[in-house]
């Protein structure tokens, strides 16, 4: 099973908005069977909540599926659990730095690979996504979103031989 997180800083914006696009890219592909995602955050003060209203104003817009969204904090393991995690921004990246485990890896473990979403798509000069939380900006981050995501699940793909 190839499994894939996707991380912002409180877990109720962008990673979510990410989760649920891409969990829906990915069973319109046929795919749910074998890719798992969630989402985390690297802060602590939404665990448990649901996404922002302006999160799930736009996935029901697009009409998908948010169903079970749920915040959480990013985890020691997770750096193990999953295939691939894929941060929103640049201090997301460098946030997960203080979760990834100092312990030295067991013979064969993998690590998960670290992106930042923009970096599939290249087009994009700014490659941060910038947070709806502050920016309000809902639907430029579901654009965002929406095109990564479609070029992340291509190179998933292509690199897992799906």
């Amino acid at each position: 099973m190839i499994q894939v997180l996707f991380v912002c800083l409180g877990n109720i914006c962008r990673s979510p908005m990410a989760e649920a696009v891409f969990r829906h890219q990915v069973k319109m592909a046929g795919l749910d069977a074998v890719i798992a995602i969630d989402s985390a955050g690297t802060g602590d003060w939404h665990i448990g909540h649901p996404p922002h209203q302006g999160t799930r104003d736009i996935l029901d817009q697009q009409q998908i599926n948010r169903e079970g969204l749920k915040a959480r904090q990013v985890k020691s393991n997770d750096f193990v659990q999953f295939t691939y995690i894929i941060a929103m921004d640049e201090s997301n990246v460098t946030n997960l730095a203080s979760f990834a485990p100092a312990l030295a890896l067991v013979e064969g473990e993998k690590r998960a690979a670290i992106h930042k979403l923009l970096d599939f798509a290249p087009d994009r000069s700014n490659k941060d996504v910038p947070d709806p939380y502050y920016t309000g900006n809902f639907q430029e981050v579901y654009e965002m979103v929406e095109e990564s995501c479609e070029r992340l699940l291509a190179f998933i793909v292509e690199s897992e031989n799906l």
